[in-house]
């Protein structure tokens, strides 16, 4: 499966969104890197009776159909990386799936978070997996499960691990991903038997840990026939959590760089070489997820574009006139830099600013933020509650999201670099929040610091650079990776701009 010296390779990336999944055909040599999407396919919920499921066989369909289509352009597609989101999984017996997996909006989660409280107060909990408190974890969504389902499981696999397994036949958790769940352990990195004991769970569910760079398994034979790919071609783990992707392309310096990972969800933080256990670190809601190479991506994480494009479906549905609506939602607030009608009170960032700073939970005011619906309502509803002039127009309520992200953005940096002890003096936004030209430059005005725009791509990006690496094309070390994406990608820099927080 090596290339020979010198050599660049073809490999084919599935990546999955929350609301879309790609094929990415991605090339990686000495000096060379680049990237083109040949298939894209939706994704999102579905609401059946028994509550929010993801359609994972129309996703595991769509990318087969993605993978002939990389063949068809290129012939020399040598193997596959799969990464996803986060903490959702599907339970197995003998193979085959128990139902679709959950979706990590479904309500069922956060009762089931208290009752794995009462077994394993979140103090000692933090101890052990390092992760910050969000009701959708993995390990609070099996206390969620049904007993009779879970009774006849006999494997729990993640969603990239899922699709790996039906490409190859191989059962495997790949690190970065298995790190999310609350079950591994945050200084060994292998799963924490004694704690997936106490919390009555059978060991038996855990599959076999593996590293990003191995080779899981060739394809099995009906999967090499329908997407016609090479006799050689493998399944490679990668970084399957699609931040962990993000962050091995983020052309981050030694030093001095802090990630925003922002699609969705924005993710925001340091790489450090160790976890970071502090009862400051526990009580800021901060997280220590596994990274490439060993490395730990210590983060937390905002409600990013989710607010915009949820806003955005519904000024759809409703027939109203957005500017910039046509580019969709990573680029729409371009034209409302200062002169936007929103009022200046309005859009100080402090319209959302106490429930962007974290996730939410049950808790946190009852703001059903994190569901779908009707987002622009909520949001003049909290700010009305809140005494604050409330935004009515959809120029109004964008500069408000965008504002109070740019603020919650340049918070988490400043936590994280004094949480980690790591001076930070860029800040690398990269996903498809690098697009939006006033996002950026507002996370610098609110930061103070210089922000690096891109690459766009950086998850699927990550994935082929981890793919190619192990097939001897790219380079060693997380460093030089970062060294040929910054040759590679020219990002765009926004520096910071005096900034009145009274009004913008």
């Amino acid at each position: 499966m090596s290339a020979a010296p010198g050599t660049t390779v073809a490999v084919a990336a599935i990546d999955l969104g929350a609301t879309s999944g790609r094929v990415m055909v991605g090339h990686v040599g000495p000096g060379d890197l680049r990237i083109r999407q040949v298939a894209r396919f939706a994704n999102g919920p579905v609401a059946l009776p028994d509550g929010l499921h993801w359609n994972t066989q129309g996703l595991y369909r769509a990318a087969l159909d993605g993978l002939r289509d990389a063949v068809t352009w290129e012939s020399s597609v040598g193997s596959v990386g799969i990464d996803s989101w986060a903490v959702d999984y599907a339970l197995l017996r003998a193979g085959r799936t128990l139902g679709e997996p959950f979706h990590y909006r479904d309500e069922r989660n956060e009762p089931a978070a208290g009752r794995v409280h009462e077994t394993v107060p979140f103090t000692e909990l933090y101890a052990r997996n390092g992760l910050q408190f969000l009701p959708f974890n993995t390990l609070y969504q099996l206390a969620a499960e049904d007993p009779g389902v879970l009774g006849i499981a006999d494997r729990m696999l993640l969603v990239p691990d899922l699709l790996a397994f039906w490409l190859t036949g191989r059962e495997v958790a790949e690190r970065t991903n298995a790190s999310t769940t609350g079950l591994l352990d945050v200084a060994t990195r292998e799963w924490d038997l004694p704690l997936v004991e106490r919390l009555g769970l059978d060991a038996a569910l855990l599959p076999e840990l593996v590293e990003a760079g191995t080779a899981i398994g060739p394809l099995r034979a009906e999967v090499a026939a329908h997407t016609r790919m090479r006799d050689d071609a493998q399944v490679v783990a990668i970084g399957s959590h699609d931040t962990a992707s993000a962050v091995v392309a983020a052309p981050m310096r030694e030093t001095g760089g802090a990630y925003i990972s922002c699609g969705t969800w924005g993710l925001v933080g340091v790489e450090t070489e160790r976890p970071v256990l502090t009862d400051a670190a526990r009580e800021a809601n901060f997280t220590n997820e596994g990274g490439v190479d060993g490395r730990t991506r210590f983060l937390h994480n905002v409600m990013g574009l989710w607010l915009l494009s949820e806003s955005i479906r519904e000024w759809e549905r409703g027939g109203d006139e957005v500017p910039g609506l046509h580019v969709g939602a990573v680029e729409l607030g371009h034209g409302l830099r200062g002169d936007a009608d929103a009022p200046r009170d309005a859009v100080a960032g402090d319209g959302l600013d106490a429930v962007l700073g974290a996730v939410q939970d049950a808790l946190d005011e009852g703001e059903p933020f994190e569901a779908p619906g009707d987002m622009p309502a909520r949001i003049a509803q909290w700010c009305e509650r809140s005494g604050q002039r409330v935004p009515s127009t959809p120029a109004q309520i964008t500069r408000t999201i965008i504002e109070s992200l740019a603020q919650a953005f340049a918070d988490a940096v400043a936590t994280a670099s004094s949480l980690a002890s790591q001076p930070v003096d860029t800040i690398h936004m990269v996903g498809g929040g690098a697009l939006n030209a006033l996002l950026c430059q507002r996370t610098a005005d609110r930061s103070g610091l210089r922000v690096v725009a891109g690459p766009v791509e950086a998850t699927a990006l990550g994935n082929v650079l981890v793919q190619g690496r192990a097939l001897g094309a790219a380079p060693g070390s997380l460093e030089s990776m970062r060294e040929l994406v910054r040759t590679a990608f020219e990002p765009r820099t926004y520096e910071p701009r005096h900034f009145d927080n009274s009004g913008g």
